[in-house]
């Protein structure tokens, strides 16, 4: 059987490097190929990079590169993004939709070989969790308004008759587009993706990440990755900065089961042509997870709540995970075990900075976070 090739873009990151240790780990010869951006990569190659692997520094945005990245290649996991709640509009297009652009026609026009694609895209192309009320059901509710926030009214009510609803798991089948510029691009990808294979003939699978954490997450953005943000403002003696009322739910995900689900969805038939969702199924409160972390650095610090919101965020996001686990997928690393085990590999890391302190003013200058009215 000949040796499976594959290209893991954005191979240096948080996911695509334990992706990139499972697919040599499993046999495959493997080729990453990543920017290095500064804003992640904020001490240039990371020394856990798989030095087995061969290494194409370059841009996905770059016709070139990926003619040469996609050489003998037969499978591509598409990882490299520009993510997070930033203040740029042009980037994240260009990054994320013109870069996925590029690959595809990259594939179509040169490389006939490729038999399979993986895309990452993410859970917040949703525009809000589906909710459960008493007397209407299961609901899609639309997005939260500013007015309502800037009141303080944060929970979903139910889009029918304004009462109160429960949040419920939330298939592939809710409606998608996405609130933010990142959201935006991430539904592009997908979108461009499930087209462009349908047209290609060439299998496709777009995996709608649920938050992902672990070692590697990098300590040098402050516009995203909660438990990075929350673990640098602790280890510097400040307190984590809960948005809304610090009830917000989200499913957090250990990064190595989300590699695994990666390498699944590369081996099965069963999801090819679809959005998937990847995750735990289980809610994790933000005010829970700033507490979780102080408790395993040992800093007895309450996070701070100071009425401030992010416009286009999701209440709380759940998803359904059944499609996933029909492939075979069950995540296996429990919330507090995958903590403890990016707290040990902070330890590891030396002095980290606190930047989240400025880029929060960055944020508010520019309205991407606005204040409760007093």
């Amino acid at each position: 059987m000949p040796r499976r090739r594959a290209l893991v873009t954005g191979g240096a990151g948080l996911i695509g490097s334990h992706l990139v240790d499972q697919l040599l780990a499993d046999g495959w010869s493997v080729r990453i190929l990543d920017n290095l951006e500064p804003r992640t990569h904020g001490r240039g190659k990371p020394s856990w990079v798989n030095g087995v692997a061969d290494f194409v520094l370059g841009d996905v945005r770059d016709p070139a590169t990926l003619h040469t990245s996609l050489e003998g290649v037969h499978t591509v996991f598409h990882l490299a993004a520009y993510g997070g709640y930033m203040p740029g509009i042009a980037k994240f297009v260009e990054v994320n939709s013109l870069g996925t652009a590029r690959l595809l026609e990259a594939i179509r026009d040169r490389n006939p070989a490729v038999r399979k694609l993986v895309v990452a895209s993410s859970q917040a192309v949703y525009v809000e969790g589906a909710v459960k009320c008493p007397t209407h059901g299961v609901l899609y509710p639309k997005r939260r308004t500013e007015a309502a926030m800037a009141a303080g009214r944060f929970d979903v009510p139910c889009p029918a008759c304004s009462g109160p609803t429960d949040s419920v798991p939330t298939p592939e089948s809710a409606p998608t587009g996405g609130e933010t510029v990142y959201a935006i691009t991430k539904a592009d990808q997908e979108r461009l993706t499930l087209s462009w294979s349908r047209q290609a003939g060439i299998p496709a699978v777009a995996l709608r990440f649920a938050c992902t954490y672990g070692p590697r997450q990098s300590v040098f953005n402050p516009y995203t990755g909660v438990i990075a943000v929350f673990c640098t403002r602790l280890m510097n003696g400040l307190a984590p900065v809960l948005y809304e009322d610090g009830e917000q739910t989200r499913d957090l995900c250990y990064v190595g089961d989300i590699a695994r689900a990666c390498l699944l969805a590369a081996q099965s038939d069963r999801l090819d042509g679809l959005a998937v969702n990847v995750g735990t199924g289980n809610p994790t409160s933000v005010r829970r997870l700033a507490e979780s972390l102080a408790d395993l650095l040992e800093k007895r610090i309450e996070p701070q709540v100071p009425g401030a919101f992010r416009p286009g965020e999701m209440r709380a996001l759940t998803p359904d995970i059944s499609l996933m686990a029909s492939a075979g997928f069950q995540p296996t690393v429990a919330l507090d075990e995958g903590l403890a085990r990016y707290v040990e590999w902070l330890r590891e890391q030396g002095t980290v900075a606190e930047l989240f302190g400025e880029s929060l003013m960055d944020l508010r200058s520019r309205g991407l976070v606005q204040q409760v009215a007093s």
